[in-house]
């Protein structure tokens, strides 16, 4: 009885690290990089037109000492047969323009989805106590394939989500850009803090937040009425660097 319900666990545990439903696909672009566009793209209602930079200084994002990390918290009375989840990747390209004026900066960033890595042992150690708990390559494996289907991220229609900057504004100790996020067809609209560090041929930008999935346009998974299911709130950190010069 016990091998059974550890089975059960398993793959109940694969669908929960999903960790959300995708909304209705509609037709993409094309995978890559983002270039910096003539004129302002129409972004979906109610999602406003991403600002084609004008000046400054052009800087490449470096994937390699980028990272974007996502944090995802099981919930429900059958809790105890999911794990919370760490999904990264550093598979981030994009540009940046920068005069020194960080309020006339502007940015664009994609990320190929099937970049994403899940429940790394290093990461889950790195994020402590909420993450001790081991999870399996069966696991792994399982969540990847459900995460990447058309349920979810529907890799094959949407390879890409991108995020590109309307505005930055400046405030005490800190700074918060408006960005436009596009993810598996949907688009929305979001205030991003950060924390800039500049030198004269490096940007670095890093910080964290908290993100509703309903907010963007996704719902977080639940099966048992509700008795399993994840946490409608992400908690997301980045890390962008950025290199001048390149294309």
């Amino acid at each position: 009885m016990r091998t059974v319900v550890k089975r059960q666990g398993t793959v109940l545990l694969c669908l929960l690290l999903a960790a959300c439903g995708a909304p209705p696909p509609r037709p993409s672009g094309r995978a890559g990089e983002p270039q910096p566009p003539a004129t302002a793209p129409p972004a979906p209602a109610p999602a406003p037109s991403v600002t084609a930079p004008v000046a400054g200084d052009r800087y490449r994002i470096d994937p390699d000492q980028s990272e974007l990390r996502v944090l995802v918290y099981r919930a429900g009375a059958m809790a105890s047969l999911g794990h919370n989840h760490v999904i990264y990747t550093h598979g981030l390209q994009g540009w940046v323009t920068f005069d020194g004026n960080a309020s006339a900066a502007a940015f664009a960033l994609s990320v190929p989805v099937a970049d994403f890595v899940i429940d790394d042992p290093q990461r889950r150690m790195e994020e402590g106590a909420d993450f001790a708990d081991s999870v399996t390559d069966e696991a792994r494996s399982g969540t990847a394939h459900n995460m990447l289907g058309p349920a979810v991220l529907n890799a094959a229609d949407f390879p890409v989500l991108t995020i590109s900057s309307v505005s930055l504004t400046t405030g005490p100790g800190s700074l918060q850009a408006r960005v436009v996020l596009e993810v598996a067809g949907h688009a929305s609209t979001l205030l991003v803090p950060f924390m800039l560090e500049t030198s004269p041929r490096r940007l670095i930008a890093h910080g964290e937040l908290a993100l509703r999935q309903s907010s963007i346009g996704l719902t977080p998974f639940s099966v048992f009425l509700g008795a399993l299911k994840v946490q409608d709130e992400l908690r997301v950190k980045f890390k962008l660097v950025a290199v001048r010069g390149g294309a």
